[in-house]
């Protein structure tokens, strides 16, 4: 078997993540985060749609990663996120993390709204 190492290019993927932090291209991030391939900030969670939003138009898909296991998103939100044409998909924060990656180093345009792992 053939093994090859992941190129990334310019994007920022998710190198790790433990009790309450991400790391998103060797830099830590406390707390709830908000990935793309050009960078990540924190996100104050569920109740803080706005940044979410701002990626209408921006991504296929949004990765909402709920903690270290999966949970449903509040109906409201989901209903805003999908009616300003985001893909929503839920899963637990470790799968989202990992589909991300996968994703990102395809080249697809995606985003990932990640709780922590605590």
């Amino acid at each position: 078997m053939n093994l090859s190492e992941i190129d990334f290019g310019q994007a920022r993927p998710i190198d790790g993540y433990g009790p309450g932090f991400f790391r998103i291209a060797g830099q830590a991030l406390q707390g709830a985060v908000i990935v793309t391939r050009t960078g990540a900030r924190t996100w104050q969670g569920y109740g803080d749609p706005a940044p979410l939003l701002a990626l209408a138009g921006q991504v296929d898909v949004l990765f909402v990663g709920t903690g270290r296991q999966i949970a449903h998103l509040p109906a409201d939100l989901r209903a805003t996120l999908e009616g300003a044409g985001l893909g929503v998909e839920i899963m637990d924060s470790p799968a989202a993390c990992r589909t991300y990656n996968v994703l990102l180093s395809e080249g697809r345009r995606i985003a990932a709204a990640l709780l922590p792992v605590d």
